[in-house]
């Protein structure tokens, strides 16, 4: 069925979008700040909320920054020189190396699997040794788990290694007032058989400081023993169980970068009870390897979180949108266009309070799009730095004001999203989302093979004879044209057949080419249906889907039930409908069985035929049948489709996104249409006004 035509018959749809998987917030009491700053949480572990971690982060600039600690400088950055920071946890001392490549060989073998290596230099007795550790692990019990992997590895290990668990309590040898006293101090514990680092602590006075630390203990028990076995090595130096509480850096060579070739980096990790530490921006911003090397402004703090790094990107509020902007939308964008965007994303931001606890937001679509400098462009500055502070206000309070790409013609329902959000959010029209259509249209062709598929508009042409039903007969206007199975052209996806000039198809139905406004997914088989289903519903599912159809809708014509062989499905919430048909763009869409069609019979009821059934019908010839597969079908819109042998269902929709609130591309032809940003906000969000501080 053709969702153009549907979508006139009455039926008021809405649409709208927002972050996946987000509810609504109470918004904030206060108004925009200008000089705000909002912390963006990169890499964190925050429980159910929020969970991105990796074992280091890689840290360069083009110019010099700071390792800090408070307003402390621990130590200097020269410009262009990469650093690696982890967090010191719980991890496995796989093996030490005289040789890298000995080293490397093992790391190789481990980079695939859970247990992610990491490879240190030391110097013992003036050689060189690389030690290879896999982890950081988030407890004692989760590293034991690694160790026995590791041990399982099948890893060629020196005669008499063995990995070995291994923590973050360490003993204290001291502080020193230059780093060449401890470089004497850790030369001496090195030669005599245990591992000890230098490691930066801000002292009393808010000075930068340097200690030794020595060993690695994963518990109080393991630590006691090293106490005894260095002062029985040692007697000459004291030592203390100090260094587990204080916080520090521990300063070591990573010998990882690269697995080809060696390359060599400070590495430092973040270790002692509520350690944090600060990379200081510059105004060249501070790239990170890990997040697809973007780079970011502000500082970045560093800090250990339920045993995982985190990294909290704390950055001045404006330029921070300067990035969010150009994340969310086109900077070709009309400049009213931007503007909207910006007000929507400044209010958004605001009203988030401390969601995720250690951040206000995070930097994916659970949040906003956050890329870092990369994203940010002229025109966005200049959209960003016009609307400086303005933020939507309802009821004295900043709204958070959601937003999706495309909201399919019209916005969505609360009711028909996550059942919250208040009288800001209601279903209005939303045409100009039409902006986001392809330009080419593809026709849905049956061709005398019987093949059915799509093939894009200019690639044909109508020969003007028609069909005994009144379709439209086409031709190819080049060779080989590809018949594709959707409406868009998939490299992974092989063409169903070629149409040739001369050779004619019968045109079922016209669609735009599959995008933001409108798509075609399909056609998803039982197993997959129920595959993608498991865990999504409450209820038990059906062991295979004979029938699938929209059983209730929102006032917007977004699908809020969905039954399956009559049973309703069960979801928590109805825009989870897009992520339980394995990731649907939206919820604005129509079921359509590939393999059945169903008949209307006079007096009102309905059958289902499926493509192994013959069906009566009643024509200017007089009674007949039709067969079920290869027969085509019209709506009584016009439209048409081919029932195929093999079951299965298509899912035809509108919009992409959760709908709610303000539509981009919605916004962008508003614009172009010569609305202002101020009216196109007041049409997205009911009574709102435009404060600023």
């Amino acid at each position: 069925m053709n969702l153009a035509r549907w979508k006139k018959t009455g039926m008021s749809l809405l649409a709208g979008a927002l972050m996946a998987g987000g509810l609504l917030l109470p918004a904030a009491d206060s108004h925009a700040d200008p000089n705000a700053t909002i912390r963006v949480a990169l890499f964190a572990d925050i429980g159910s909320k929020y969970k991105s971690t990796v074992p280091f982060v890689t840290l360069s600039s083009t110019m010099g920054f700071s390792l800090m600690s408070g307003s402390a400088q621990l130590l200097p950055i020269p410009a262009n020189n990469k650093i690696r920071v982890s967090l010191d946890g719980y991890k496995v001392k796989v093996m030490d190396s005289p040789t890298w490549q000995a080293a490397a060989e093992a790391a190789k073998k481990l980079q695939s699997t859970s247990d992610k290596p990491m490879l240190f230099v030391a110097s013992r007795n003036g050689a060189t040794v690389y030690q290879l550790y896999t982890g950081p692990y988030t407890s004692e019990s989760a590293a034991k788990e690694g160790l026995n992997r590791v041990s399982k590895a099948g890893l060629s290990l020196a005669q008499g290694q063995a990995p070995a668990l291994a923590g973050s309590k360490h003993l204290s040898a001291g502080s020193f007032a230059t780093q060449e006293e401890a470089d004497a101090v850790a030369g001496t514990i090195t030669a005599a058989g245990f591992d000890a680092w230098k490691t930066l602590v801000s002292g009393s006075d808010g000075s930068a400081q340097v200690e030794v630390w020595v060993g690695e203990a994963a518990n109080d028990s393991d630590l006691a023993a090293l106490r005894t076995a260095v002062t029985a090595a040692l007697p000459q130096l004291a030592v203390s169980a100090g260094a587990a509480a204080t916080p520090g850096m521990m300063i070591r060579t990573d010998a990882g970068l690269d697995w080809s070739s060696e390359s060599q980096a400070f590495h430092y990790q973040v270790s002692g009870t509520g350690a944090k530490f600060i990379v200081s921006g510059n105004s060249a911003g501070i790239q990170l390897a890990e997040r697809s090397k973007r780079v970011y402004r502000g500082n970045l703090e560093l800090s250990g979180l339920s045993g995982s790094l985190a990294v909290i990107n704390e950055v001045p509020l404006e330029q921070y949108l300067y990035a969010v902007v150009g994340g969310e939308v086109s900077s070709g964008w009309p400049e009213e266009a931007l503007k909207a965007q910006a007000v929507a994303a400044r209010s958004y931001a605001l009203s988030q309070g401390n969601r995720f606890d250690v951040a206000n937001v995070v930097d994916t679509t659970l949040s906003q799009v956050y890329y870092g400098i990369g994203a940010e462009a002229p025109t966005i500055t200049k959209a960003v730095d016009a609307t400086a502070g303005e933020v939507l206000m309802s009821g004295g309070k900043i709204v958070e004001a959601v937003f999706s790409s495309n909201s399919g013609g019209v916005t969505a329902d609360p009711s028909e999203v996550w059942g919250n959000g208040g009288a800001t959010f209601v279903s209005v029209a939303s045409a100009e989302d039409s902006a986001a259509a392809a330009s080419k249209k593809w026709y849905y062709l049956l061709l005398a093979s019987g093949v059915s598929g799509y093939a894009r508009e200019d690639n044909i042409q109508l020969t003007g004879g028609k069909t005994a039903a009144g379709l439209a007969i086409a031709t190819a206007s080049t060779k080989d044209v590809n018949i594709r199975p959707l409406p868009v052209v998939e490299s992974s996806t092989s063409p169903l057949g070629k149409l040739n000039p001369g050779e004619n198809a019968v045109v079922l139905d016209q669609f735009y080419e599959n995008g933001s406004y409108s798509w075609i997914r399909g056609p998803y088989t039982s197993a997959e249906l129920l595959k993608s289903l498991s865990g999504k519903v409450s209820n038990s599912l059906p062991s295979s889907i004979s029938s699938l159809q929209v059983s209730q809708r929102g006032p917007s014509g977004r699908v809020t039930q969905v039954k399956a062989n009559g049973e309703i499905l069960q979801v928590k919430y109805p825009d989870l409908f897009r992520s339980a048909f394995g990731g649907l763009p939206s919820t604005l869409f129509d079921i359509v069985p590939a393999g059945s069609y169903t008949v209307l019979g006079a007096n009102g009821s309905t059958a289902a035929v499926n493509s192994s059934q013959s069906a009566g019908i009643l024509s200017a010839s007089g009674k007949g049948t039709a067969g079920g597969s290869g027969t085509v079908v019209m709506g009584a819109d016009a439209s048409s489709r081919v029932v195929t042998a093999s079951p299965g269902f298509y899912f035809m929709g509108w919009g992409n996104g959760h709908g709610l609130g303000m539509s981009q591309w919605g916004v962008k032809g508003m614009a172009d249409k010569g609305y202002d940003y101020k009216r196109i906000l007041q049409h997205y969000f009911n009574n709102v006004t435009i404060n600023k501080e």
